[in-house]
């Protein structure tokens, strides 16, 4: 009866210490994430067609196709794995180069309206649309993972589960940060009398 009462006593502690939703909520993050490289793994896939179609504009700017080249291949050179997710320098270093080629990318798009025919290439168009939906799912995919870290991070911080946390190592994962937050929080200047 008395051991019993012991390992009833002990299933009870350790059901309420939070070690298998910490279990569960990391699997989360790790699902989360590896969305997260999907999507940014098929934007990476568009960007070879994306340039070669640009290519054919034989006017196209060469240096936007440069940096669009180039901030994909830092982008795909990066080898990313789940352990990214508990090393905030090596998140950090991942981050700047997706912004990099994401930013590079809408330079090029921008500079595309400027050039009728390539505008007119239904190949080009096609390509637009997919990288536009990419982009879309590249941020839902983001914002699963913001959630999921959410969860994560609230457990390992919350008394007692942050005992369980301590005790089997279970840090705060880095989520997702702006590389220019101070820009991006600037309104635009809009000015319809510029030429």
């Amino acid at each position: 009866m008395r051991r019993w009462f012991l390992v009833m006593s002990a299933a009870l502690a350790l059901s309420g210490c939070g070690y298998n939703d910490f279990q569960s909520l990391d699997e989360q993050t790790k699902s989360a994430w590896s969305e997260v490289l999907n999507q940014y793994q098929r934007r990476a896939d568009l960007v070879p067609n994306i340039v070669a179609t640009v290519k054919g504009e034989a006017a196209f700017e060469q240096e936007t196709l440069t940096k669009v080249i180039e901030a994909r291949a830092k982008a795909t050179s990066i080898q990313v794995t789940p352990e990214t997710l508990n090393d905030p320098e090596a998140f950090k270093r991942f981050q700047a180069v997706q912004g990099e080629l994401g930013s590079a990318l809408s330079r090029l798009m921008a500079v595309s309206e400027q050039y009728p025919n390539l505008k007119a290439n239904q190949g080009f168009s096609d390509l637009r649309v997919q990288l536009e939906g990419t982009e879309n799912r590249v941020t839902v995919a983001r914002n699963r993972y913001i959630q999921a870290v959410q969860q994560y991070n609230t457990l390992a911080r919350s008394f007692p589960t942050n005992l369980t946390a301590m005790v089997f190592g279970y840090q705060a994962k880095e989520g997702f940060t702006v590389q220019n937050e101070a820009a991006i929080s600037t309104p635009p200047v809009v000015d319809f009398n510029k030429k």
